[in-house]
């Protein structure tokens, strides 16, 4: 399988890359930074530089084509972000655009597959007591969702809790609806490569956090029971 990830250089990305070279898959990251390279090539990752807030949907979709029809994508994984300390303004050109420039050049390349790393609250109105950094973070991620499931595209969508780097505990709590709690980076990106292998997931909108049962069957029983998984 060859996935190429969207904000390649990210946390969440690196471990999704290192998890998908580690069994011999293909994994490619997309990086604006060429400073970044370094990170990914010990990830086991390829680096290719394309900078998702002026990139055209064209350029992208010669990335996700690759050099031959053998180099094509199987899927792609949106894991960019505006990051911490970034404006309002940012989270629009990262969190939603990119996300559809990733969309639209999917469709453009013929890749089917998308899993969306969304967040938590995406879908709803932000939370009150929100700052407005916080308010257009949520919004911009709900505007990609929904952009995203619009598309004629096999996608899924995450929502992972607030996130953590203490070490995965391998059980999840994975549902259609939202609850408290916060989960691992390292489990969140168990969970992507789990819904890449797991087809049967798409048009799926899965909330992730900890709990008690182990990730692979979690997402097992959401592709066995789709009448349990929101579909928006």
């Amino acid at each position: 399988m060859r996935v190429v990830i969207a904000g390649g250089h990210g946390q969440i990305a690196l471990r999704l890359g290192r998890l998908l070279s580690g069994r011999g898959d293909a994994a490619v990251g997309l990086i604006r930074n060429a400073a970044h390279a370094a990170d990914l090539r010990e990830a086991g990752v390829e680096p290719v530089l394309c900078d998702l807030e002026t990139a055209t949907p064209g350029e992208l979709a010669a990335h996700l084509r690759g050099t031959d029809p053998a180099h094509r994508a199987d899927a792609v994984v949106f894991a960019a972000g505006a990051g911490p300390g970034s404006g309002a303004r940012r989270k629009d050109t990262v969190d939603r655009a990119a996300a559809v420039l990733l969309a639209d050049a999917a469709v453009q390349a013929g890749v089917r597959r998308y899993v969306m790393v969304s967040t938590r609250g995406a879908g709803s109105e932000p939370r009150p007591g929100l700052d407005e950094t916080g308010v257009a973070y949520v919004r911009a991620k709900t505007a990609a969702d929904a952009y995203v499931m619009s598309q004629d595209l096999d996608w899924t969508i995450l929502r992972p809790a607030a996130l953590t780097n203490a070490p995965a505990t391998g059980t999840v709590r994975l549902t259609a609806e939202r609850g408290p709690g916060d989960v691992t980076r390292d489990d969140t990106a168990s969970a992507l490569l789990a819904l890449l292998d797991t087809p049967s997931t798409r048009g799926l909108t899965l909330e992730l956090a900890q709990g008690e049962t182990p990730l692979a069957e979690a997402v097992s029983a959401c592709a066995r029971d789709r009448t349990g998984a929101r579909q928006e």
